[in-house]
């Protein structure tokens, strides 16, 4: 029986609660192996980012030759790319090695509110990145700074926001609705002339840390697994709305606390 196996592609934050640490969490808690090629090291805990230390793109291109030589990788998740050579770095590869599924997290800003993408690495995230992948999975204001355009609002808004994200070249766009208001947390999937609001309780909680990371790499374990895509984004997004419901279990600094990955073990 093959292991299936999911790669990130996306910074290390410091304090565990997002980035490569978060993915890793989450493939290991969905029973699947994966790998990782860091893009940045960041000196964060749960109130700020204080300092990103990009890695030069000739080792971030020599990390994810490594792993494609050698994994028979079923999904890549990518997440914080930082810069623009780390894109040009990344796109080159994904081309090279053609994995059958990418899920691109377009990562601008921590949760703290830290800049992660450089203003100059906008473009080339829209016209390098998001046409190779299989899935993008921005938050409301990353739908909207993708687009020049204001931030959604309401069911019409967001369903044609995510019309014009598959305009740039990929075939399915889920628009995570953590951003919004009311009593329900609300992503809207968009994809092939159809479009699926899936809705969660809005669970009023701190620890909110690393909630779109793992998403992002709950969606690339499923896919990794052999899930079609909407039954893969169906079983993140409930795995996701369970680590966030668990997440008062724990008590971990002194700002947005990470969530619980591992909530169905202890």
């Amino acid at each position: 029986m093959t292991t299936p196996v999911a790669f990130t592609i996306a910074g290390s934050d410091s304090s565990g609660g997002a980035g490569i640490q978060a993915d890793l969490k989450t493939f290991a808690a969905l029973g699947v192996y994966g790998a990782s090629a860091i893009t940045a090291l960041t000196a964060q805990n749960t109130q700020e980012v204080t300092s990103i230390h990009a890695v030069p793109p000739e080792f971030l291109r020599a990390q994810i030759d490594a792993v494609f030589s050698d994994l028979d990788v079923g999904a890549v998740k990518i997440g914080m790319v930082g810069e623009l050579a780390g894109i040009e770095a990344i796109a080159a590869a994904l081309k090279h090695w053609s994995p059958k599924h990418v899920v691109l997290d377009p990562v601008m800003v921590a949760s703290s509110g830290r800049r992660l993408l450089a203003q100059d690495a906008v473009e080339a995230l829209r016209t390098k990145l998001i046409p190779l992948a299989t899935i993008i999975t921005p938050n409301l204001p990353e739908a909207a700074a993708l687009l020049n355009e204001p931030v959604a609002v309401g069911e019409a808004a967001i369903e044609a926001q995510g019309e014009r994200l598959l305009a740039l070249g990929c075939p399915a766009v889920l628009i995570k609705g953590g951003h919004g208001q009311g009593s329900e947390s609300i992503d809207t999937l968009v994809h092939a002339g159809a479009t699926l609001a899936l809705a969660a309780p809005r669970v009023a909680t701190e620890n909110t840390h690393g909630t779109g990371c793992s998403l992002s790499a709950a969606i690339a374990a499923e896919l990794a697994k052999g899930t079609a895509l909407e039954a893969a984004v169906r079983n993140a997004k409930t795995f996701v709305s369970a680590a966030i419901a668990s997440a008062d279990r724990f008590t971990i600094g002194h700002g947005h606390g990470p969530i619980h990955h591992f909530h169905r073990f202890y």
